[in-house]
């Protein structure tokens, strides 16, 4: 028994591990099933019902790419396995702050928004990152540049 203890075996630890797994299994699948591609590792979105005009909009629900949002029981809820954290919602929702995005991509980057201003940010970001990236790897340096366009 003491031999247990000490390899500090811990079946509680054991047990989330593998209702993790069955989680992501579920949600790959799920995501599948939509033909719907996975960017982010981690993330979760949060509405803030007590703010949330959803019953006379509901432009968060139409928006959203993988039906992760439907109106149930007098406000808006997720379907948190269909989720991928995209901007969606939130560049359409009509109140600041209402929904909530965290999301952590592959590179460990972690992001948060909550307005469209803040996704729309985001999103330039983004886009100008890949710009670059995309120049340096055609254009590796200035030399490289002026003998292409100036011969």
């Amino acid at each position: 028994m003491a031999r247990e203890q000490d390899e500090g075996v811990d079946i509680f630890q054991l047990l989330e591990q593998a209702s993790e797994k069955r989680k992501r299994a579920k949600r790959e699948q799920l995501l599948q099933s939509l033909g719907v591609k996975e960017f982010f590792e981690e993330g979760s979105i949060k509405i803030e019902t007590s703010i949330c005009d959803g019953v006379e909009c509901r432009l968060c629900i139409e928006a959203c790419p993988t039906n992760a949002l439907y109106w149930g029981n007098g406000k808006v809820n997720v379907v948190e396995e269909l989720c991928v954290f995209c901007t969606a919602c939130v560049l359409s929702c009509i109140v600041d702050d209402c929904i909530r995005v965290k999301r952590r991509r592959p590179n460990g980057e972690a992001e948060e928004f909550s307005t469209p201003q803040q996704a729309l940010r985001l999103l330039h970001r983004t886009n100008c990152r890949k710009r670059s990236e995309m120049v340096k790897r055609r254009l590796p340096t200035a030399e490289a540049y002026l003998e292409r366009y100036c011969g």
